[in-house]
């Protein structure tokens, strides 16, 4: 990235966090957090402990962070090292991304930069222009995307409260800034289970590694009694529903399941579970020593905030999330698709000079598909 960019990303950051401090989080018992940030073009910071607002504050005016991040973690020392900060508890948090979900109209919006020449297309194996195999992708979520996600998240809100007994209050759900959403967990009876703990309940939550049995089917001698009910809570229930469809069928269908047998059952079980298990990343979830974005705080990749949805259903990532400058700065796009931010629609641009809002420049700018002019 050329320096007058990042220039201008600066100088945009730093005039949001200036006037929009008020949309940061401070989460409670801030003191035992860990914190940390980058700045453009420059490694991580973190081991940083934060008192309160006003430290807070003074961070994102002093240092004019590209990315700031949080712990889920509570410690006594959260400025030691690893290994020295004495963990006590952490929040659970449950990573939603529109790429993990396979959707087929990601090929329609992401775009090859190629590392050799920087020659831009739309998604491809190959540059065009050098033949260089070394290529960077560059997705812009559409609104299939974020409602697939949005899915994702309510699947998973339902089994946290039917399931392990969640309080509602205690589910908070953030647009992670760029291509899904952070699930929070606060207070809970899972603050203090480890990473191995934490990995089961993502296991449970995917559906992942389910056996035969837990839904009634045996290797020998099975029996049609043993086969779940619409009326089951938890996986045997969605199972029932997503299986059988109809109660009328249920009969007959497992009839077909035992005529099939065991093996094509395992089978049947992981269409199952690619089909209804939550497309959570475990790894984030099992993770008890990770930072996460800041709720309130720009991210990088997108120009968009990380922010708290109060009614997913009607939450719109590209104007909800949008909250830079609407000045005008002129750039140079090379931006093979559109798209849409604050209801105005911007591109294709072929190498062309445009007069654009701050807040849609910000956003090819940090998708590496436009410069200052």
């Amino acid at each position: 990235m050329q320096e007058a960019d990042i220039k201008f990303l600066e100088d945009s950051f730093k005039k949001y966090y200036f006037e929009h401090f008020d949309l940061i989080h401070v989460p409670e018992r801030t003191s035992e957090r860990e914190f940390g940030y980058q700045k453009f073009n420059s490694g991580m910071t973190r081991h940083i402990q934060i008192k309160d607002d006003k430290e807070l504050h003074l961070l994102f005016m002093q240092n004019v962070p590209s990315d700031v991040y949080c712990s889920n973690a509570y410690y006594s020392f959260p400025n030691l090292p690893m290994n020295e900060k004495d963990w006590k508890e952490a929040d659970l948090i449950f990573d939603i991304d529109a790429k993990d979900l396979n959707l087929s109209c990601r090929d329609n919006h992401t775009v090859s930069i190629c590392n050799e020449c920087n020659e831009i297309s739309k998604n491809s194996k190959q540059c065009r222009k050098c033949n260089s195999t070394k290529l960077e992708k560059k997705s812009l979520p559409c609104k299939n995307c974020i409602d697939t996600s949005k899915v994702e998240v309510s699947k998973l809100s339902e089994i946290l409260v039917d399931d392990f007994a969640i309080n509602k209050e205690n589910i908070q759900v953030y647009f992670s800034g760029n291509e899904g959403f952070h699930v929070y967990v606060y207070t809970s009876q899972f603050q203090k289970i480890g990473s191995r703990e934490r990995s089961e309940l993502s296991d449970y939550i995917m559906l992942r590694g389910a056996i035969p049995e837990t839904f009634g089917m045996k290797k020998f001698k099975p029996d049609r009694s043993s086969f779940p009910d619409f009326d089951d809570k938890g996986w045997k229930g969605r199972f029932s529903k997503h299986v059988f469809g109809t109660k009328s069928k249920r009969s007959k269908i497992i009839s077909e399941i035992l005529e099939n047998g065991y093996s094509s059952f395992q089978k049947t079980l992981d269409n199952v579970s690619e089909n209804i298990g939550v497309k959570i990343d475990p790894n984030v979830t099992m993770d008890i020593h990770r930072i996460f974005r800041l709720p309130g705080s720009i991210n990088s990749k997108s120009g968009l905030t990380k922010i708290l949805c109060k009614d997913i259903s009607k939450f719109d990532p590209y104007i909800d999330a949008s909250f830079l400058s609407d000045e005008t700065v002129e750039v140079l796009a090379n931006f093979p698709i559109e798209f849409k931010l604050k209801n105005k629609k911007f591109g294709p641009y072929n190498n062309e000079k445009i007069t654009i809002p701050i807040f849609a420049a910000v956003y090819m700018i940090c998708k590496k598909l436009a410069r200052i002019a």
